[in-house]
């Protein structure tokens, strides 16, 4: 019998696979640094995980590497790296204080995680979604509710030291981010922005202000960051809705002009 011939993978196809794993390496590893009560790290690992998480979709795209099985890994990746690691992170830093309440906030935090990504890997699938859908979010996605969750400790690094001692107060944010994760509010989506030419320039110059502001002062810029993505909520808020009221009057012209038509 003649053994049929294996097909050989290019390593093209696997490099978004292997960045999906490093990034679910580095939000495991959030938890290690947060039981040898390193959480300078921990942070710092749960923000690598979310930069690669942004990475390696559009890697998957780039080398046309896209797979069911690449975007299962990520799903599950996502769950574990802002589903979970983020909330056991918090309960070592500070809701173990509150005993079974504590606990109760992190499974909590970790469902809504899991309910988020079921919910945005079912939305991929809706048809007939009107082109300008593409702008918005419904909820604020897992990686960024993960590193909004984790917003205390870096006030706690600048001065803010009572704050990890007021768990109840850490425990009623953890669960307002975890309600904004399944919420339907819409949410600013940067994937399909598109820049004009002439802001090339300005916004390279802003980038390499913004990285040298990182390198200063890492957690000022990591709470700023946080506190300018929860302003900008009301904002994607009104623009959501003017694009709803928009799509209505189109379509009831559309029907107006049909009836006159018949």
């Amino acid at each position: 019998m003649f053994k049929r011939p294996r097909r050989a993978l290019p390593l093209r196809s696997l490099a978004p696979n292997i960045l999906t794993v490093l990034g679910l390496c580095a939000g495991l590893t959030g938890i290690q640094f947060a039981i040898h009560d390193r959480y300078e790290l921990a942070v710092l690992a749960i923000a690598v995980a979310s930069i690669i998480d942004t990475l390696d979709g559009r890697v998957a795209r780039l080398l046309k590497g896209t797979s069911k099985f690449g975007a299962e890994l990520d799903s599950l990746s996502d769950f574990v790296n802002f589903g979970v690691t983020p909330a056991i992170i918090l309960y070592m830093w500070s809701l173990k204080d509150l005993g079974g309440l504590g606990w109760i906030i992190v499974l909590a935090f970790a469902v809504c995680g899991a309910l988020r990504l079921a919910r945005f890997n079912t939305a991929l699938e809706e048809p007939d979604k009107p082109v300008w859908s593409v702008k918005f979010f419904t909820g604020v996605p897992a990686p960024a509710g993960a590193c909004l969750s984790l917003l205390p400790i870096p006030l706690y690094f600048m001065g803010w030291e009572w704050l990890r001692e007021a768990s109840l107060l850490v425990g009623i944010y953890t669960g307002g981010i975890a309600f904004l994760m399944v919420s339907r509010i819409p949410t600013f989506s940067l994937k399909r922005t598109q820049i004009e030419r002439e802001m090339v320039l300005p916004i390279l110059l802003i980038a390499g202000v913004v990285a040298a502001a990182v390198v200063g002062y890492p957690w000022a810029m990591y709470v700023l960051t946080g506190l300018a993505y929860l302003a900008m909520i009301p904002f994607s808020v009104i623009s959501h809705r003017h694009h709803v009221e928009n799509s209505a009057r189109l379509s009831a012209a559309l029907e107006a002009e049909e009836e006159t038509l018949v």
